[in-house]
């Protein structure tokens, strides 16, 4: 092997990525330099309630951004020998922009996870079922009754920001919300928990569709939602 060809196999080496745990093995969240994973699913598959241009913008744009800027916040520190959960777990010890950056990269990548093509609906086979579902009914009285709630949390969140879904310590569902990129595993969270469900209410998730109709994309989010993918995510939250 000559030089070259060392130095190359050397880097490649040096930016060799691996899966994290934070969620199922097929979330693309990672160790070490941060990558924007791709979709997991074409950009126009929840047409009509989220639009292809927002989905283009949202995540080729905004999220990149939040990956980009937060490996330069990271770069040539020990942070970078950190998972995105290491960081965030104890986030009130690092800078504002791996706040803001570490949480959008997260939040995004679980984002895109909680949502599938026609998964959501009214129809049986497209709402939460198992414990899950036990478990929403026996923490809100009734399925829509929690919607309700989680609505009044995305709507009622001032400016950007987020609605969650969470399990707490005590092994409790609760509804709350976090601004901007904040959410429920960093330790400044005023309410922490494991993310079970979660809603983007950045203007930027909706405004080109809905305009300034939160409620609107609030109500359409629901003919999106993976009941699959939080249903695995609230039974790992309950190990």
């Amino acid at each position: 092997m000559n030089r070259k060809d060392f130095i190359t196999a050397f880097i490649g080496s040096t930016f060799a990525f691996k899966l994290s745990d934070t969620f199922a093995s097929k979330s693309p969240i990672f160790e070490g330099m941060f990558t924007l994973a791709p979709l997991p699913y074409a950009n126009d598959a929840l047409e009509p309630h989220i639009d292809k241009m927002t989905m283009e913008i949202h995540h080729d744009r905004h999220h990149k951004a939040y990956v980009d800027n937060l490996n330069k916040a990271i770069a040539g520190t020990d942070m970078e020998k950190l998972s995105i959960n290491q960081l965030l777990k104890d986030i009130s010890k690092y800078p504002v922009a791996v706040r803001n950056n570490g949480g959008g990269h997260w939040n995004h990548t679980f984002f895109w996870q909680i949502m599938s093509p026609n998964a959501g609906g009214r129809d049986a086979a497209q709402m939460p079922s198992g414990k899950l579902a036990d478990a929403i009914t026996a923490s809100f009285g009734s399925f829509d009754n929690m919607k309700a709630e989680f609505a009044k949390a995305a709507t009622t969140r001032f400016g950007s920001g987020w609605a969650w879904l969470i399990v707490t310590s005590d092994k409790k569902l609760k509804i709350v919300s976090t601004a901007n990129q904040d959410n429920p595993l960093m330790d400044i969270a005023t309410d922490k928990g494991t993310p079970v469900l979660a809603l983007d209410v950045w203007e930027h998730a909706y405004y080109l569709k809905y305009q300034n109709k939160r409620a609107d994309y609030i109500t359409a989010f629901w003919n999106v939602v993976n009941w699959k993918n939080a249903s695995e995510n609230f039974e790992k939250a309950m190990k």
